[in-house]
């Protein structure tokens, strides 16, 4: 062992003299003293030949030996770098980098809105699943297996169980406020629904809705006119023109549609308005009895209206974004567009 300790102190003087003028020189000192097969892994091997009892003594000489070559190594590195590297270069008297500001999803934006002006109404906000059983997204709101309503939403059914579907509509979320709360029931229920379409500009396999209902005593149409042209003059403006068409809906009895004057051209006509200087944004009427006595609620004895809109369609307009795709791309330089809108 003495033997060896004397080879070790050869080799400690050996790398103490070592010299290197270049970067290429101090990697040649890593290859050959510290490397996988260097100099230093070697003799740290000859512990296995060390008695047990100078174990502890050898191992000392061996760790001050690593870390002598080791120290070496670095003595060697900061010798060629550069000042840059070597020291920190700072200019405290810059100016500091700019931290972006976020901004909300324009149709975050328009929803909240949405909620606000009918929270202000005394609705309350009420959310569902968006994976839905069959009965609350159709049978309860009186669209039975058997009607021909069901084709006007292509429906995204779970193919392991088909009883289980994407919900199509908010209205799913009304149905299970009836099925859990007795009038007065004001509530609006936003989120996002799925429907089988071809994407385009126009349409999206998913988008987004905002559906509201009022039940209580003596609940009339003209209840539900007052209701929606608040909203319109919040959202829009108190230049805007309204008005109602008849339709369709099964959970509804009587139906409209309500319009507003294009707000992209000021009702002249344009591609979006179809020429017609009106754009439909929203279906309402009133609730259908049979969807009240689906959820035990005495249709003798209450009354209520429902309506559902898009908010893609009025943030369409608000914004005048003519792309429904850009809403779902995550392109930042269309989301920096609503900086600082809230």
């Amino acid at each position: 062992m003495e033997q060896l300790v004397q080879q070790i102190e050869a080799y400690k003087q050996e790398i103490a003299a070592f010299e290197a003028a270049t970067p290429v020189a101090v990697e040649e000192f890593r290859i050959k003293y510290l490397g996988t097969k260097g100099l230093v892994k070697t003799v740290m091997g000859e512990m296995k030949n060390v008695p047990n009892d100078r174990k502890k003594e050898f191992g000392q000489v061996l760790n001050e030996f690593k870390l002598f070559a080791e120290n070496k190594y670095e003595t060697l590195q900061n010798s060629h770098q550069s000042p840059a590297a070597s020291q920190e270069q700072i200019d405290w008297s810059l100016p500091g980098d700019p931290v972006a500001v976020g901004t909300r999803h324009p149709l975050s934006i328009v929803r909240n809105q949405i909620v606000s002006i009918f929270r202000r109404l005394g609705f309350a906000v009420a959310e569902g699943p968006e994976i839905e059983d069959d009965w609350h997204n159709f049978g309860a709101m009186n669209l039975p297996e058997d009607h021909p309503a069901r084709d006007m939403q292509d429906t995204f059914y779970i193919s392991q169980n088909p009883a289980w579907l994407l919900r199509t509509h908010t209205s799913s979320v009304q149905a299970r406020v009836m099925e859990t709360e007795k009038p007065p029931i004001r509530v609006i229920c936003p989120g996002r629904v799925y429907r089988n379409e071809t994407i385009s500009a126009r349409a999206h396999c998913f988008f987004h809705q905002v559906e509201g209902l009022y039940i209580d005593d003596n609940v009339s149409f003209a209840d539900l006119k007052q209701t929606l042209y608040f909203f319109v003059q919040e959202m829009f403006g108190k230049e805007v023109k309204v008005r109602f068409r008849p339709s369709y809906f099964p959970f509804t009895e009587p139906s409209a549609e309500m319009d507003i004057s294009c707000l992209i051209c000021g009702g002249n006509g344009c591609n979006i308005c179809k020429h017609t200087g009106w754009v439909e944004i929203l279906g309402s009427g009133m609730v259908h009895p049979k969807v009240l006595e689906n959820f035990d609620i005495d249709p003798n004895k209450y009354t209520g209206f429902a309506f559902g809109m898009g908010v893609e369609r009025i943030t369409q307009l608000k914004f005048q974004v003519n792309d429904l795709r850009l809403y779902s791309q995550n392109d930042v330089r269309f989301l920096k567009q609503f900086t600082g809108v809230i």
